[in-house]
């Protein structure tokens, strides 16, 4: 009879964690010969904060998944029963490959909102300045966050997908949409913090590339700027976007220290002092390539 955990067989509890190791190392196998290649600045593999590093990644494959179940799962119920029968109905019977491109769209700017809340609002900016607090970003700091911090974002990205109806009715073609638009931004995700020092060209109005999130790490530079995770044309509209040419941030983290061990970051946000937050947790300056604001017109009874 087999070991059970809970009422799980040993072999189905140690499933996802396999299937994690499996994905890392196609992981490995892909980023580490690009970020030996094309580095932005060479940094050797087994780097400090590596162990921490690659204990996030296990935890943040098994546990903002279970975390968000619920109020994903509150979600879906609230969104039955607000809106129309019709339009659910209408946004089923789109393609999936048009709900898709909307839900990624739609998921886009939720998750803008809610990472540049998380640098605004000093309380959710306790868990994410643990995402921040690395030094060498490369292809792992992607998964180097509070799980908190990645339930909290997850969410806001599927908020606007399952309030616009995209997410569909239960069942394997409904649930598609957002594993769809989850998969590509956490793949994506790796990319945009990987060692390299690619750039797109004019495809940077339409894509995120290393060089535009690496900016939003730098600790040297601008800060409280590019806040999309695939979509940089949304930090032009809403006037966050940085990304010169040429250039690389010189140093990344930011200024608080936080514990080198996985526990005491996990509960760094629970006793962070307030001063220590201040230097990202504000409202980014205007940038200062767009033009000064042209001074109100007097009123009448003051033209000459």
């Amino acid at each position: 009879m087999p070991l059970l955990i809970g009422q799980l067989p040993m072999e189905e509890s140690l499933l996802p964690v396999l299937r994690l190791a499996a994905w890392l190392a196609i992981l490995v196998a892909v980023f580490v010969p690009l970020e030996r290649l094309f580095a932005i600045e060479p940094k050797a593999v087994l780097r400090k904060g590596l162990v921490t590093d690659l204990g996030y990644y296990f935890l943040n494959g098994l546990l903002p998944a279970a975390l968000l179940s619920i109020p994903a799962a509150g979600l879906a119920w609230a969104v039955l029963r607000v809106l129309p029968d019709d339009f659910l109905a209408f946004t089923a019977a789109l393609p999936l490959w048009v709900r898709a491109i909307a839900g990624l769209v739609a998921g886009e700017v939720g998750y803008y909102w809610g990472h540049r809340l998380s640098h605004q609002i000093p309380f959710l900016w306790r868990f994410h300045a643990v995402h921040h607090s690395a030094e060498h970003v490369d292809f792992l700091v992607n998964t180097r966050a509070h799980p908190l911090d990645m339930v909290f974002s997850r969410f806001c990205g599927l908020v606007p997908i399952y309030a616009l109806g995209l997410a569909g009715p239960a069942g394997p073609a409904g649930s598609a949409v957002p594993v769809i638009v989850t998969l590509i931004s956490t793949t994506w995700g790796f990319f945009i913090h990987a060692n390299v020092r690619w750039r797109f060209g004019p495809l940077e109005w339409l894509i995120s590339t290393p060089a535009f999130h690496h900016w939003h790490h730098t600790l040297d530079g601008p800060i409280n700027r590019n806040y999309s995770s695939t979509l940089p044309w949304l930090d032009r509209i809403f006037r966050t976007h940085y990304l010169p040419k040429d250039q690389w941030p010189k140093s990344y983290g930011i200024e608080a220290k936080l514990p080198e061990t996985l526990a005491g970051q996990l509960l760094y946000p629970l006793h962070a002092q307030p001063q220590m937050l201040q230097a990202r947790s504000a409202p980014p300056p205007a940038p200062s390539h767009l033009p000064p604001p042209v001074p109100p017109s007097p009123p009448p009874s003051q033209i000459p």
